[in-house]
């Protein structure tokens, strides 16, 4: 129905496992042009009201470098339509090069690819999580590195990391995830957690209706024509209430 436009967009899989709601979508609507591989960000916001954007929890493995270069190039897209300027690490288990193996080097060499496809992107790697996220460590120990700040968009090296990170995250430090965001679908498709709980539905269910007159918008250059103006302001606010939590 998305695909031949009879819905604006699809949110789907609190029943089931997120291969089985990602595969029909993949198959039927395809990712964006210019993208090679779709992936999962999750949005943390903390109880500070600090907000982080993890990513790739949800779709690929093991991703290559070419793969960490548009996962990190679509994460900082995600991160401005929450109106945050992107700051991005790419995550590792080795400082700029203090630990040579080809996992660091494959991390070093998207790093690479991002600087060439968007230059003005704040973007440094590969890095520990805690030089990331502390501004400290950088500005004594790394003085040379671009990024400034700390990082607000953590791109991590496979899923078996970032997936494991966010859900520890959640459950023991007690932050407040939104997601999974799913990123780079030419149409609007967005996957639940299986079990997941009502507000977070409605939260997915909020970017969905965003995505899709986003997409309208850049597709046809008009408004989403299936949305109604209730179902626009709604999801404006709950979009509004993401921003604040």
């Amino acid at each position: 129905m998305v695909q031949v436009g009879d819905a604006d967009a699809l949110v789907a899989g609190v029943m089931q496992h997120f291969r089985d709601t990602i595969r029909p979508a993949l198959q039927v609507i395809k990712p964006r042009p210019g993208l090679h591989k779709v992936s999962g960000l999750y949005a943390l916001v903390t109880k500070r009201g600090d907000i982080y954007f993890l990513a790739d929890c949800t779709v690929n493995i093991e991703p290559s470098a070419e793969d960490l270069a548009e996962i990190a190039l679509c994460a900082a897209e995600t991160a401005r339509r929450f109106n945050v300027t992107p700051r991005v690490a790419m995550l590792s288990f080795s400082n700029f090069g203090s630990t040579p193996h080809p996992l660091t080097e494959k991390v070093r060499q998207a790093v690479q690819l991002v600087h060439k496809a968007d230059p003005a992107l704040m973007i440094d790697g590969e890095m520990m999580a805690d030089t990331a996220v502390v501004p400290e460590i950088i500005a004594e120990t790394y003085p040379f590195s671009s990024l400034r700040g700390g990082a607000n968009v953590l791109i991590f090296p496979d899923l078996s990391s970032a997936n494991t990170c966010y859900k520890l995250l959640a459950r023991i430090g007690g932050e407040e995830t939104i997601g999974p965001i799913l990123m780079g679908m030419s149409k609007p498709v967005h996957v639940l957690q299986r079990g997941a709980e009502v507000e977070e539905i409605v939260n997915i269910a909020a970017i969905a209706v965003v995505d899709a007159q986003e997409t309208e918008v850049r597709i046809n250059g008009g408004a989403g024509k299936k949305a109604s103006a209730a179902v626009e302001d709604g999801a404006k606010l709950q979009v509004q209430t993401l921003h604040l939590s």
